[in-house]
């Protein structure tokens, strides 16, 4: 029996072949930081139909289909026509934008997502904000479950934002009924990130306030990535909290870094940690101490539940993090060039910031007294 016109096989083996079933999936913030990790990891997925990439500028991945506008425009609702699921992470949370203009986009630009998404039929939006969202505070559970009240203050640098988005995220469904919005909370984020938590990692001391219990709990932005795969592949929503496995005590961290600690007391560490963010000799407000003294530590019970896992241990992210931050020299959330660093030393930087403000303080109470 002769064999079938190659045609004919090349016809056959191309209906054999299994239609892609997985969802369209669009990511905004796909040029940088964790949006360009995903739009890669999501190109590369079987069980992903097509990337659609939002930004304002366009990225590396070939993969993606690009749209370049910004996600405050509503024209973003016809880019996001045939996708299925948006992951929204297009946020500006840079400790040096000024506060009212980061807010005015990170808000806005959640706002009009959502709305564009649900005019666009699009059944499912997926937020990222931080775990922070939960607030550092004594008395805080270890670890804190997905569903505990949401306790943060706007008074560490971006929470504000981040606690605004998960209020649009809860009215969402709400305005918009058939629109699906699941919140994802990502621990101390590491790799590549810039934040006044990981800053805190490249004093030459680690602070460390009085009389306070801190916990710390890392998360890679590789597991991040995995678990907002995972929410876009619909295998678990909700509120949910991403982060290693248990947490490290501050005792631990300085072993594993060492790096020693400089201890303060509370009211000189505050006190001082808002005059020079008032004055402006550093980018974080007070309220970001909070997250270096108390425990803000998350289970992760959702993502357990559903059979996601961390890849990386608490260890294994505080090294990279260690790796990444070598050379860099910062005092109080505020980055000093290599010759002020070796000028001031390791607590003498510390103790020079806090004297500063001491002076300030004095000054002005000398003007008053004019």
């Amino acid at each position: 029996m002769s064999s079938p016109d190659p045609q004919v096989r090349a016809a056959r083996n191309l209906s054999a072949t299994p239609a892609l079933r997985g969802p369209v999936v669009a990511v905004t913030g796909a040029a940088s930081g964790v949006g360009a990790l995903l739009t890669a990891r999501l190109a590369a997925s079987e069980e992903i139909k097509q990337v659609i990439a939002i930004d304002e500028r366009r990225g590396e991945c070939a993969q993606a289909r690009w749209h370049i506008l910004d996600v405050r425009d509503p024209a973003i609702a016809e880019k996001l026509r045939g996708a299925d699921v948006v992951v929204h992470l297009a946020l500006d949370l840079d400790l040096e934008t000024d506060a009212a203009a980061r807010t005015a986009y990170n808000v806005r630009g959640t706002q009009t997502v959502l709305t564009a998404a649900a005019a666009a039929g699009v059944h499912r939006v997926v937020l990222c904000t931080s775990a922070m969202v939960y607030g550092a505070l004594p008395d805080n559970e270890l670890p804190l479950s997905e569903d505990a009240e949401l306790r943060a203050t706007a008074e560490a640098t971006g929470v504000g934002d981040l606690l605004e988005i998960e209020r649009l995220a809860r009215r969402a469904p709400r305005a918009h009924p058939g629109l699906n919005v699941t919140v994802v909370r990502p621990a101390v984020l590491v790799g590549g990130t810039d934040t006044a938590l990981t800053r805190y990692f490249e004093s030459p001391r680690l602070l460390v306030v009085a009389g306070s219990r801190p916990a710390w709990q890392f998360c890679h932005v590789e597991d991040l990535c995995s678990a907002l795969e995972y929410a876009a592949l619909e295998k678990v929503d909700g509120e949910l909290a991403v982060g290693c496995e248990g947490w490290l005590e501050q005792e631990e961290v300085e072993e594993l870094s060492g790096i020693r600690r400089m201890e303060l007391p509370s009211a000189v560490a505050l006190g001082a940690a808002a005059r020079l963010h008032r004055i402006g000799l550093t980018p974080s407000p007070a309220g970001d101490l909070a997250y270096t003294m108390y425990p803000w530590v998350i289970s992760g019970s959702r993502l357990h539940d559903a059979g996601w896992r961390a890849r990386w241990t608490n260890e294994e992210v505080l090294a990279e993090l260690l790796e990444e931050v070598s050379g860099r020299h910062t005092v109080a959330g505020r980055r000093l060039g290599r010759k002020d660093a070796t000028a001031a030393g390791a607590a003498g930087a510390t103790v020079a910031l806090l004297g500063a403000a001491a002076v300030v303080r004095r000054a002005r109470k000398a003007r008053r007294r004019l």
